[in-house]
Formats: structure tokens, sequence, C-alpha cells
């Protein structure tokens, strides 16, 4: 496993250099630049500032520097945050975001999990049409539309939560972001859950271990769920990946200071380094996250065998 593990890390460059590069250069082809204002700077002054970052470079001797600067690990330094790096605002805002993606992945595996193996197990039973009908509506709504919703409803009208922003860091000002995020994971995840354990209850050694008079409990948890999660954990690689680094938008209605909040500023104020900076954390996340569960597949299944 760890040969197949240092492969597919081997394998993963070059797909993150790609990403790199096409980030890199359909940046540099918006229009717009880090330094333009409201009121245009000097010439003399911009073009001092155009130098001190190398950007009145040719392209491709910036993004030979920028891709070298990145092998030492050093995402180079903000143009819109003066008196910091990018790896120091990546390491300001990720943990906050990590918290947020990873407290919103561990409730809609909670809740996704048991509600698809409960609606399984009461397969065409009004609980498996409710479960599958909530299901779908957490889908189709997305979460950009329900966070606001959830704020007029617990934070304006009842007024039990507060409506943005992380205080203090306690869990009351976490619960209506998490909830945000992961309302259309559990829809995800149910509908998965459920559509494996229907398989995998009707499989030969299911049936087996009912025959030998193990209760239904035991018959689920023991034998049932471990195969019918495969799919799940298939997803969970991506979807991880997605919630943390899809935080963006959560992260600017509630006002959260984390990696998306710094990717849309960035975006918007022209910040090529903070941008970049971000795109490439995230990317290798993403890869990080795909590995991961390719390995958890051969805890979960025996008969899978890597090269």
């Amino acid at each position: 496993m760890l040969r197949y593990a240092l492969t597919r890390f081997v394998g993963a460059i070059p797909t993150l250099f790609i990403l790199i590069a096409v980030a890199f250069f359909m940046i540099r082809a918006a229009p717009g630049g880090p330094f333009d204002a409201e009121k245009a700077l000097p010439a003399e002054i911009e073009a001092n500032l155009r130098a001190a970052y190398h950007l009145d470079e040719p392209l491709v001797q910036q993004f030979g520097r920028y891709v070298w600067n990145i092998v030492r690990g050093d995402f180079g330094p903000s143009f819109q945050y003066k008196d910091f790096t990018v790896t120091e605002l990546i390491a300001a805002g990720f943990p906050v975001s990590l918290r947020l993606g990873g407290s919103a992945m561990l409730l809609a595996l909670l809740v996704g999990i048991s509600a698809g193996t409960i609606a399984a197990l009461r397969q065409n039973s009004r609980t498996d049409h409710a479960v599958m009908a909530v299901s779908m509506t957490g889908i189709s709504i997305p979460n950009f539309v329900m966070a606001p919703l959830l704020i007029l409803f617990f934070a304006v009208y009842l007024g039990w939560l507060p409506a943005g922003g992380i205080g203090d860091g306690s869990w009351r000002h976490m619960i209506l972001p998490v909830v945000s995020l992961a309302l259309p994971q559990i829809a995800y995840i149910s509908r998965l859950t459920r559509g494996s354990m229907i398989e995998v209850l009707r499989s030969n050694f299911v049936r087996t271990a009912r025959a030998q008079g193990l209760p239904e409990r035991t018959v689920v948890l023991r034998h049932a769920l471990k195969p019918a999660l495969l799919p799940v954990v298939s997803y969970l690689g991506p979807a991880t990946a997605a919630v943390i680094t899809g935080s963006v938008v959560i992260e600017q209605i509630f006002g959260v200071p984390g990696l998306g909040r710094y990717f849309v500023q960035g975006a918007l104020n022209r910040d090529y380094t903070l941008v970049m900076g971000v795109v490439v954390f995230y990317g290798a996340l993403i890869i990080l996250f795909n590995l991961l569960v390719d390995l958890v597949y051969a805890w979960l299944d025996p008969k899978v065998k890597y090269a």
C-alpha cells in the first residue's frame, strides 16, 4: 500500500502543475490589476510597484518564478494585505475553514448514514418516502439560499442564534454556518447509503447471517453497514474537499474569516498571489483527500488490491 500511495503522490504532481498553469494564466488574462484604484497612481509610482513585484517581467518568466517559489514553499506577498504573506494568510484562515467544513461533514455523516440506513430498513414505507423527500429538497435548495433563510428564522425572528461572525469562537456562532454547509451533504449521503444498503441487505451473506438467527441490529451493524458504506466513502473524498473549499459563499454570508473570504477579497482586489495561493492550496487538498479515500477502501473492502 505504501508503494501505491507513493505512486499516486508522484502522479499527482503533473495534475497540480497543470492546475497552477491554468489558474495563473487565467487570472493574468482577467482585466484590471492589483494597483488599479478609483484614483490612478502616478505613472512612476505604478512602474516602481510593478517592478517591485516583478509584474513588469514577461508572463512566462513570472510563471517560472512563481513555480520556483512554490517549490520552496513561498506563496509570495499579498498585494492587498501589505503586512502579510500569502502563507501567513492561509495559515490564519485555514483552521477556521477546516473547523467549519469538518464539523459540517461530521454532522452530514452522522445524520446522512443514520437516515439512509433507516430508510433502507423500512423501504417503501412512509419513513422511507419522508427521508427521500427531505433529501431531494436538500439537494434542490442551494446553501446560499438556505443560509439567509436560517438567519432570518433562527437569528432575526426567534433570536436564538447569532446572525454572523464567529465571536469568541463558541458553538453558538458556528451552528448556522455548519448546518447550512451540511444540509446538501446530508441529502447526498442519505440517498447513497439507502441505495447501497438496500442492495447489501439482499446479498447472500446477509441472508446467511439472518438464517443463523442473529439479531437484526447485529446483522446491520456488523455485516451490512461496512460494505454499504463503500459508495459513501467514494463520495467523501471530493465532498470533504468541496465542503472545506466550497465554504466561500457561506463564509461571506456569515462573515466568517476563513480561507474562502480571503479568496473572494483577493479576487475582487486582483490580488494575484493570494488567489493563486488559495487555489493551489485547495487543489493540493482535493488531491490529498482523494488519495486518502482510495486508501480507506482497503480497510472497508479486503478484496481491493493495490498494484
